[in-house]
Order: C-alpha cells, then structure tokens, then sequence
C-alpha cells in the first residue's frame, strides 16, 4: 500500500524493517520458546548494533545522538518496531522516554538537556513522567490535579501523591505535573518539574500488577504509585515556562499519541502475519482455515480498517505542522486504538489454543493492546473532544421546515 511517504522515510524504515527482522524478532521469538529474558547489557547491545545501522533514537537531533528525522518521517518506523514486543526499545524509541526526551528537548534549559536529556538519549539514564493522580486526583480530567508544588525561595517544595507513573521503579528522574498557582485555573496554574528519584521525600511506594508487560525482559519496569512529601528542588528544574506544564504536556503527548498509533499499527500488522501463517497451516473440517469464507472476510475487514487507522495518523501528523490538530489526533487515537483490538483479539480467535499461549506473541499483544483505549486519553475524553467541535457549526436551515407541534400544516 502507497502511502507517499518521503524517500528519507521509506530508506529509513526499510533498514528497521531489517533489523527488526535480523536482528529484534529471531531474539523475542527465543524469548518466548525458551524464556530466557532480555537482560539490560542485551539492550545495550542493540543499542550499538542501533548506533552502526544509523537508527539509533530517530526521534533525536543529531546533535543529542538522534538521527534528526522530522516527525512525519518518523512514523513508518515507529510501525516497524511496534511489531516487537522490545523492537522500540531495541533502538531508543521507547516511550515514556521517548516522550519524556521531547518534553526536555522541548522545554529544558540548557543546563537540563546536558545534565538530563544527553544522557537519557544514549540509554544512560532512564526518566518517568507523573502526571496521573489516584481517585480524586487528576486522571482523564486533569483539571481535577491535586499535587502541589510551593515556592520557598529558589526551591519548589512538592507534595503530592501520583501512580501510573511508568518505569518510575527504574527512572533517575520524574517529571512531575504539579499545580504551582491554586489561585489559577489548572491549564494556567500547572508546571513541570524535573525530580531527581533519589531527592528525599520521594517514595516509590510499589510497582502494582497491571494488564499486560512485556514479559520478555529481565527486568520489570511497570508502573509505580509515588508519594512526594515536602520534596525540594530547584525552581530552576521547572521544564518549559511556569504554569505552562498542560501546554508543554499536549505538545508532548499530541506526537506522543500518533507514535503509538503507529506502534500499535505494526503489532496489529504482525498479528496479522501470525494469523495468516497459522490459517495457511491449520486445518479443520477438510480445508485449510484460510479458505474458510467467515474468516477470510474477517481478515479482510481487518486489513481494510488497520489501512484506515494508518492513513489517519499520517494525515493527524501532516495537520500538526500546521496547528494543534486536537480533533484530527483525537480520530486517529481513538480509531487506531480500537481497530488494533479488534485485529489482535481476531488474530487471537484465528490462532486458537495457540492464540493464547504465550509460544507466539499474540497473548502478549492482547494484553498489550487493551490499555491503548484508556492510556494517551480515553476513547470517552477524544470522543468528547471530536463531539464538541461536530456540534460547534449547525446548520439549523437543514430542520427549517420539519413538522413542529402546534404548527399545522394547512
């Protein structure tokens, strides 16, 4: 399928393309069959073997260790890598700190992109972003933010209490959604603020069970409930302008949500591939399950809607040059997010006993899958954004001459 991207884009992804597949995918596929785990010093091999291929942190200027492409160029391998279950991680392109890098990048002094973001590029310091509350506190609605950040000179001193914060368990550092003016309104009064893990005050209480994780890491990263408790920092750590910590997140996460999209639409893509290869194979009642005419229009329903969700998130990405695209990124989350399950739960079902044991990866990609309709917004917070700006135009001539009561028509 064309889908017009750059020569620089195509070149790119093909050579992740090929790493994946050299390199990334017989590993995982050991991963799963023997479960001996990916271990850190692994990933740093394949940072390197990254760096000597040129697609180390493709996401990164240059001048941090990236290979400096734009956003949209980008994209095609972000595909590519979603279709392991460690390829983003395999070349940097791991979020949060994938995220995390733009936010620095984005709103760091130049003291905190060498102290902190050089470093998180090359894979040697690793950061959290906590932003999410406990019930109560600030979730899909972020108004509702309940940490608190206070002046006491130069210092903030923070309190608060956050989980969701991913791979906080292993991060050297936190970005911490704080309210820092309670006389102004959440998106005005909020800010940013870089914490050092090891600052006292900072307990990382647990890392609690979810649905899904890699499960192929030596490691689990997972996601961390934290208590601040008077934790002082430097003001001189607050990311981006004071009390502009919601404008610097929407920066973040409107590309953050497109790269998942893409992610996601490679691990559906893989699923697919699994599938098929399995229905070539498998046979039932006389005929391969390929030739079954149920499941082959599945499929195809499949690969018409993975096609849908792709070329939304590349025209989401084309309208962010040009604005916020809040209503053409909220389509493409949430239309991505869904169609993606949809395809690994089919890819599941046509796999059967198979689907579910964990010699393939598809009952990895399930539980992967599932958290993508809440986390990045939720279907019901992008849905009430594309249903405020469907609602904003009416054309009330269109009812103009509909048969009202008490209105006889004579």
């Amino acid at each position: 399928m064309e889908y017009h991207d750059s020569e620089k884009a195509k070149e790119v992804a093909t050579r992740v393309e090929k790493f994946m597949e050299d390199e990334v995918l017989p590993r995982e596929r050991e991963a799963l069959r023997t479960g001996d785990r990916i271990s850190f010093d692994e990933l740093e091999e394949y940072w390197e073997m990254a760096k000597d291929r040129d697609l180390f942190a493709p996401q990164m200027p240059e001048e941090y260790g990236g290979q400096g492409l734009d956003f949209r160029d980008m994209l095609p391998s972000f595909e590519q890598v979603g279709r392991s279950l460690f390829g983003a991680l395999s070349i940097r392109a791991n979020a949060p700190d994938e995220g995390n890098m733009h936010t620095l990048e984005i709103g760091g002094s130049e003291d905190i992109k060498e102290e902190y973001l050089r470093p998180l590029v090359q894979g040697e310091k690793w950061s959290a972003f906590s932003m999410t509350e406990p019930m109560d506190g600030g979730g899909s609605d972020p108004k509702m933010l309940q940490t608190t950040a206070e002046k006491d000179g130069d210092e903030w001193v923070i309190n608060g209490h956050k989980w969701w914060s991913s791979q906080a368990k292993i991060a050297d550092f936190l970005l911490v959604m704080a309210r820092t003016d309670p006389d102004a309104h959440p998106y005005e009064g909020s800010s940013i603020i870089l914490v050092p893990k090891d600052t006292d005050g900072v307990e990382i209480v647990r890392n609690y069970p979810v649905l899904g994780g890699h499960g192929i890491l030596e490691e689990d990263f997972g996601h961390a409930e934290i208590v601040y408790d008077n934790v002082r920092v430097p003001v001189a750590n607050t990311i981006g302008e004071e009390g502009g910590g919601f404008r610097l997140a929407q920066l973040r996460l409107g590309g953050g949500r497109l790269t998942h999209c893409m992610r996601y639409c490679g691990m559906a893509e893989r699923s697919l591939d699994v599938a098929k290869a399995y229905m070539a194979e498998r046979e039932a009642f006389g005929s391969p399950l390929k030739d079954k005419q149920a499941l082959r229009h599945r499929i195809a329903d499949a690969e018409t809607k993975l096609h849908v969700a792709r070329t939304a998130s590349r025209h989401a990405a084309r309208e962010l040059d040009n604005s916020d695209a809040r209503v053409e990124v909220a389509m493409a989350k949430t239309f991505t997010a869904n169609v993606t399950n949809e395809i690994i739960d089919l890819a599941v079902q046509c796999c059967g006993g198979n689907g579910i044991a964990k010699d393939l990866p598809l009952a990895h990609f399930y539980e992967e899958v599932r958290p993508f309709r809440i986390f990045d917004g939720a279907d019901e917070v992008h849905r009430r954004t594309i249903a405020r700006d469907a609602f904003e135009d009416l054309k009330p001539e269109e009812v103009e001459h509909v048969l009202r009561f008490n209105e006889p028509r004579r």
